[in-house]
């Protein structure tokens, strides 16, 4: 099984392709230094196979490359997020409290 994940400008979107073929999005809204996730699916027909969390991870990592921030509007990403505080650098600290996330300061330490 080959997966992929490419930005899709056109679309406003991540898609995570495998074997060629379309097997989920999430959405994105560009701002001006940071991208708003809206919404992330998967086909059904490859759920359970882990793909949203390859998919979210690619586009996170895309946006650190960027150096751009994110908001998790998305369910899927912000559970993401939390799940995996290495990300949680990337949603701004001014922001963090109104999606419900720690401010910078309590990773410290652990």
């Amino acid at each position: 099984m080959d997966t992929t994940v490419v930005d899709n400008p056109a679309e406003n979107r991540f898609e995570v392709r495998v074997d060629g073929k379309l097997a989920g999005a999430t959405v994105y809204r560009p701002l001006e230094h940071e991208y708003a996730f809206m919404h992330t699916e998967i086909d059904p027909s490859y759920e359970g196979m882990g793909l949203g969390s390859v998919l979210v991870r690619a586009a996170l990592d895309e946006m650190r490359g960027r150096g751009l921030g994110v908001l998790p509007y998305c369910p899927f990403v912000l559970r993401f997020v939390q799940r995996h505080p290495d990300h949680l650098d990337l949603v701004p600290p001014g922001v963090r409290d109104r999606f419900g996330l720690p401010p910078a300061e309590e990773r410290v330490g652990g």
